[in-house]
């Protein structure tokens, strides 16, 4: 038991210290090299091999056909547990993961990203 002379000094002490915590929504923080986030799909790269898919545990990733050497990637965020798997299995590097990881949503039809593969140039982005 911790007598009460102890105590006022340890709370004493305590308010001169700098908090622990963050201001988070109001301040944002640089995380640091290596978090995983959000799964970005680069359909230029993608040559339909399908390994990412065999290789994701949840089973989050699907590759489909768009046209001729074209595919296009629909991952669902909702059961996607960000390991990071199915980037380390992609032989062409079509997947990479960001650190965007505020994902939240109320709408859970909005977890399922599409990317296509019309445009040659950039990805689109489809919720």
């Amino acid at each position: 038991m911790i007598r009460p002379g102890k105590m006022i000094l340890q709370v004493l002490s305590s308010i001169f210290k700098k908090p622990a915590t963050t201001r988070y929504p109001f301040v944002k923080f640089e995380l640091p090299d290596g978090v995983r986030g959000e799964i970005k799909f680069d359909p230029k790269n993608c040559i339909g091999c399908k390994l990412c898919m065999r290789d994701c545990p949840t089973g989050a990733i699907t590759i489909k056909p768009a046209g001729e050497k074209k595919f296009e990637a629909e991952i669902d965020l909702g059961k996607c547990i960000y390991c990071g798997q199915c980037v380390d299995s992609c032989l062409k590097k079509a997947l990479s993961v960001s650190k965007n990881f505020e994902l939240a949503v109320l709408d859970d039809k909005k977890l399922k990203v599409t990317f296509d593969a019309k445009s040659q140039d950039a990805p689109e982005k489809k919720d």
